[in-house]
């Protein structure tokens, strides 16, 4: 698999994770009692840009698909994958064969049944050149994926069939040894073909246009609004354990908005910026979450061909003081990278070092403006050039226009560098990103499971989401090995992808700025929603709102 990328921009909350509690509705046990009105009301950063799941790339769309659909497996609270729509998995073949049994009377919210057949659909429309998924990169790992998605070979001959209505049998190029969480990521659920077929270009894009076979359903989305809700799915085959019968979902760019409407009680939860954060830290309600996103700088080489020059992109690394930007700027508990890679992300399989300590690379994310005012200068010698003026595109969210005026002012610190800032909603970031459509950008990037392949795979030449024109043949030979001749050796698969880490960084190939800290405050009485800091945030299928505090 040659490319096999991470999870997507974190544009969403991250939220906090308590115990399940009891219900005496349905007999389920653990603590608290069920309040008679079961609505949470949640807030979000940003828009919700899609709700296909073959062309989602964002985190808040794949949360709303992870709680409005249902694949074989969900993860629990410590992020590994349990059965959900497959009751029996068996492997063989060395691990490149699985088996799925899948569960009975699985309905749709317009009453059709949810099939093996479903499956097979989704995962050949994702692959489908014309569908132009951006993820379609995640099913390397499966026979014949990479040829279809590059147009070498029909969808049909995917390595998925559906043996009967019940039962799905996937084949795999080579044994994925982290694949079962994967099959717990929205981009593998089914899809029921008659509404895509019936909606065609519109499916996924308002509410109206879309069916549900998860916890909830979308509605009043209208495709471009601030506000939306998701309802319980009474067609949900599991729907006794779904608890809250609606979350109403509402966008505030500003958490000085959100703060004030948590004040009123008109919103159960609110993001907080780090003025916020030092007023809150020491309340019952404050909850502090590092989830595995990181926010990075990219040099678009394509659009500014003096970035071509390493010496020129280093000086502009040097030039941020990280320490700086997360401690008096942010101040929202966000920690500067050691790298590309962040924290929880891995450890060595034999000696349990974490993956960041052992791929550090302190010159990559260090401060010496004197040394980035030096090399800045031989920069501009080898291009031929005496300054440069270059514009950053950013969102418009609070913490992202902290961060790029920030930056501005630092590098303009460096000779002859003048920066514009130029400031969008998060969905006309994104689309401007994926076009390669800037000359510099902060990007936050959130995995789908823990493994540092999920961040690597971003650099590598040919995948989809490496806008910035970064190349190295070294690193994508490593990361080639890991993923096609070590699956079986986890050893070598490590101190390959450690030294894949080291050469991004040595080249500077992007600028690692901060891991994302998620501060907020959360009711006490909302209960049993499960976070995961390495993938999809949080879940909210059993999640409840509790009469004690």
């Amino acid at each position: 698999m040659n490319k096999k990328l991470l999870a997507t921009f974190a544009a969403t909350t991250a939220l906090f994770l308590t115990a399940c509690g009891n219900n005496e509705k349905t007999g389920q046990t653990g603590s608290g009692k069920y309040a008679d009105k079961q609505e949470l009301r949640w807030t979000e950063a940003s828009t919700l840009a899609t709700a296909d799941l073959s062309k989602a790339t964002d985190t808040l769309s794949f949360n709303t698909l992870m709680n409005t659909q249902e694949g074989l497996y969900r993860l629990d609270k410590k992020g590994q994958p349990q059965p959900a729509l497959a009751v029996k998995t068996k492997k063989s073949n060395g691990g490149k064969t699985y088996d799925f049994t899948l569960r009975k009377n699985v309905k749709w919210s317009n009453g059709d049944p949810v099939t093996a057949k479903d499956f097979v659909y989704s995962w050949q429309r994702t692959v489908d050149p014309k569908t132009a998924s951006q993820d379609a990169f995640y099913f390397d790992g499966v026979k014949n994926a990479t040829d279809i998605y590059n147009g070498k070979k029909d969808k049909s001959t995917l390595g998925i069939k559906a043996l009967d209505d019940q039962h799905l049998q996937v084949t795999l190029a080579k044994p994925v040894s982290y694949f079962d969480k994967l099959l717990a990521w929205p981009l593998f659920y089914p899809l029921n073909q008659k509404t895509v077929d019936k909606y065609g270009a519109k499916y996924g894009t308002q509410s109206k246009y879309l069916v549900s076979n998860g916890p909830f359903k979308l509605t009043k989305w209208d495709g471009t609004g601030k506000s939306w809700t998701l309802v319980k799915n009474d067609s949900y085959w599991d729907k006794k354990h779904v608890h809250l019968d609606k979350i109403t979902e509402l966008v505030t760019e500003s958490t000085t908005t959100s703060y004030n409407m948590y004040s009123a009680k008109k919103v159960d939860e609110t993001l907080l910026n780090g003025q916020q954060v030092k007023a809150n830290k020491n309340k019952k309600d404050f909850v502090k979450r590092l989830p595995t996103a990181t926010t990075r700088l990219d040099l678009n080489q394509n659009k500014v061909p003096a970035f071509k020059n390493k010496k020129i992109r280093q000086a502009f690394s040097l030039a941020i003081d990280r320490k700086q930007l997360t401690d008096k700027v942010l101040q929202d508990g966000s920690e500067p990278l050691k790298g590309f890679v962040p924290s929880q992300m891995g450890n060595n399989p034999q000696t349990g070092q974490h993956f960041e300590d052992e791929a550090y690379v302190k010159k990559a994310v260090s401060f010496n403006l004197k040394k980035a005012k030096s090399l800045l200068k031989e920069g501009y010698q080898e291009e031929n050039i005496k300054s440069l003026k270059v514009n950053l595109l950013t969102s418009d969210t609070d913490s992202s226009k902290q961060a790029a005026e920030f930056l501005q002012s630092k590098l303009e610190s460096l000779p002859g560098v003048s920066v514009s800032v130029s400031k969008v909603p998060f969905v006309q970031m994104i689309s401007r990103q994926s076009q390669k459509d800037y000359q510099m950008t902060v990007k936050t990037w959130q995995s789908v499971f823990a493994d540092p392949i999920n961040f690597l795979d971003v650099f590598e030449s040919d995948t989809s989401y490496n806008t910035s024109g970064f190349k190295n043949a070294e690193f994508d030979k490593l990361l080639d090995q890991s993923e096609n001749e070590y699956g079986n050796q986890p050893e070598k698969r490590w101190q390959n992808l450690v030294q894949a880490e080291k050469i991004l960084m040595e080249d500077q190939g992007t600028i690692p700025l901060y891991q994302v800290a998620k501060s907020q405050l959360l009711r006490t009485n909302v209960k049993g929603i499960v976070f995961n800091p390495a993938g999809v945030p949080y879940d909210w299928k059993k999640a409840y709102i509790s009469n004690e505090q």
